[in-house]
């Protein structure tokens, strides 16, 4: 990997006796798109606000192009362009003046930028925020965040509100910005979207990042579902197969690499049905959290 965008090391975040955050190790290269992944809980909002330099780590480290994202939150934010997962927009300005006021405080000049991409979201810069409904406000933010020209994109949570048309949207101008050589990290629940337009994925659970994969391995998996005649009393180690924690009459494996071993040892066993699906994200979400939300 290039030197890396983003660095965390074993970074922590406690409130009182609850660790929202534990010991998290990341990096992310440049032009590299990440997708968080975790139900609400997980810690991806924790993660990202210590990016931001807005809590301070019980513990560890992260840095942004090089700075502290702590020490040094000041020369952080000259590098990101941020969407949070609860707006907070100054509801008498109009979209225009809001994105003109944020590019302002940037010094960098708009250009026809903004109407381009205000075109592209069917918005209407024109009117303040105050008449605009929670989804026209999400493509403002959006907005503000897409227009800057710097290296790293941090979102929250990106398609809430939006409806589908709007959500393939934003995942086509977060393409364009991997085109342009801009890094993107953005939290999500919902996993089609991050596997349709991630480089790499990671899911936390409880606090840990429990599962770290480019996109391309993922969808080289499969999941294996067998109907046994009768469950087998162990389950061995095979070569290529992820040993599930759990195993009865009906039981799913992640299928990791040659099925030779597996077919081997269910030739031995009562096998009545097995059933092939091609792999992707659902099966090892559901794997960490018992269920696809």
């Amino acid at each position: 990997m290039a030197n890396p965008i983003l660095r965390t090391n074993r970074l922590t975040k406690d409130y009182g006796s609850v660790r929202a955050l534990d010991s998290l190790d990341l990096t992310i290269a440049p032009g590299e798109i990440f997708g968080l992944l975790g139900p609400n809980g997980s810690g991806k909002s924790t993660a990202i606000r210590l990016l931001m330099g807005f809590l301070r780590p019980t513990s560890g480290e992260a840095f942004i192009d090089s700075h502290d994202c702590w020490s040094d939150s000041v020369a952080v934010r000259r590098k990101v362009a941020y969407l949070p997962g609860e707006l907070r927009l100054y509801e008498t300005m109009t979209g225009r003046q809001i994105i003109k006021y944020l590019a302002d405080l940037r010094n960098q000049p708009l250009d026809g930028d903004a109407d381009r991409l205000a075109r592209q979201f069917d918005i209407d810069l024109n009117r303040p925020l105050v008449q605009l409904s929670s989804g026209m406000k999400r493509k403002v933010a959006l907005m503000s965040v897409l227009l800057p020209k710097v290296p790293l994109l941090i979102l929250d949570e990106p398609t809430n509100t939006l409806d589908p048309t709007m959500r393939d949207e934003l995942l086509g101008q977060l393409r364009s910005a991997k085109e342009r050589g801009q890094t993107v990290l953005f939290s999500s629940h919902v996993l089609a979207e991050v596997e349709s337009v991630s480089d790499r994925v990671g899911i936390l659970r409880l606090g840990k990042l429990v599962h770290l994969q480019t996109v391309d391995d993922l969808r080289k998996e499969k999941t294996v579902r067998i109907r046994f005649g009768r469950a087998p009393e162990q389950w061995p180690v095979l070569v290529g197969v992820e040993r599930p924690e759990r195993w009865g009459k009906v039981t799913a494996v992640r299928q990791t690499g040659p099925p030779a071993a597996l077919f081997a040892w269910l030739a031995t066993q009562e096998v009545e049905e097995v059933q092939i699906e091609s792999g992707g994200l659902g099966p090892v979400y559901q794997h960490y959290h018992g269920g696809v939300e």
